[in-house]
């Protein structure tokens, strides 16, 4: 995909692998809003506006290396859409989500923001998030920056449950004593089944969370996380399953290396209701 970057702002001279409704609309971000047809994203203390013009689209940014690493702008995803066509099942789910770029993001982001995703629907998780940049990050000319662990280490569960937290407020209030961003950083070097493991001991992650910080914040392609939707796909194109972690092997077994990249394309179009 051709792209060029100014002081300012990106370039992209594609809508068949760049689409913001897609990137941002597809369940691996929340740090995101659509204003009238543009779309804002303000991952930690970052800001970029995606506007739409007949080339493709511009992304407008104080910090365009940014997001050219958060964007994935250097992984040729017309290829990996070629390798992932040889599965029958993919072929439609690609041409519906076809502009899906899988971001790389902020890790001590993700973990707090899928512990709040658990079991939630994107409008409250965005809505405790975004409670959660008021009350403890930074003021910035664009809003409020994601805060950092010591001011999250500095409330306890009573304030997690303020904010709207749920039953998640006692496994924020314990997993932000449980690591360090060192900490987190470090286990880039493991393995992944190592680095599932060490995910599964922190408070607050599951199976499914732990899959999608593996995906979309180390970036690790042999994961598969299996949530309804991928179930229901699971059970309607393959075979009656109830154990969600048969599922995850059999799917990993499937779809190999690229079964991140698969999982993004069946997970949204299942959940828009294509099928």
């Amino acid at each position: 995909m051709r792209y060029q970057i100014g002081k300012d702002w990106i370039k992209i001279f594609s809508k068949e692998d760049f689409n913001p409704r897609h990137i941002l609309e597809c369940g691996q971000v929340f740090s995101y809003s659509k204003i009238e047809d543009d779309y804002v994203v303000f991952p930690q203390n970052q800001f970029a506006r995606i506007v739409e013009n007949d080339e493709g689209y511009l992304i407008h940014t104080t910090n365009p290396e940014y997001f050219e690493e958060y964007f994935d702008l250097k992984t040729d995803y017309s290829l990996l859409k070629d390798k992932l066509q040889a599965f029958e099942i993919l072929k439609k789910p690609i041409e519906f989500g076809h502009g899906i770029r899988i971001l790389k993001q902020n890790l001590f982001e993700m973990v707090i923001s899928f512990i709040v995703s658990a079991n939630n629907n994107i409008k409250r998780i965005k809505l405790i998030l975004g409670r959660l940049r008021e009350a403890l990050g930074e003021k910035t000319e664009n809003g409020f920056a994601f805060p950092s662990l010591e001011k999250m280490r500095e409330k306890d569960e009573a304030f997690y449950k303020e904010i709207g937290s749920g039953y998640r407020a006692s496994y924020i209030a314990k997993v932000v004593w449980q690591f360090d961003e060192n900490m987190l950083e470090d286990w880039r070097k493991l393995g992944t089944e190592d680095l599932r493991k060490n995910l599964l001991s922190l408070c607050g992650v599951g199976p499914k969370v732990a899959d999608c910080i593996l995906l979309f914040g180390y970036g690790r392609g042999d994961v598969f996380p299996v949530d309804t939707w991928i179930a229901k796909m699971y059970n309607t194109y393959y075979q009656p399953i109830e154990n969600r972690e048969q599922i995850r092997k059999n799917l990993l077994d499937h779809f190999g290396q690229l079964s991140g990249y698969a999982q993004q394309y069946l997970f949204y179009y299942q959940r828009s209701g294509q099928d």
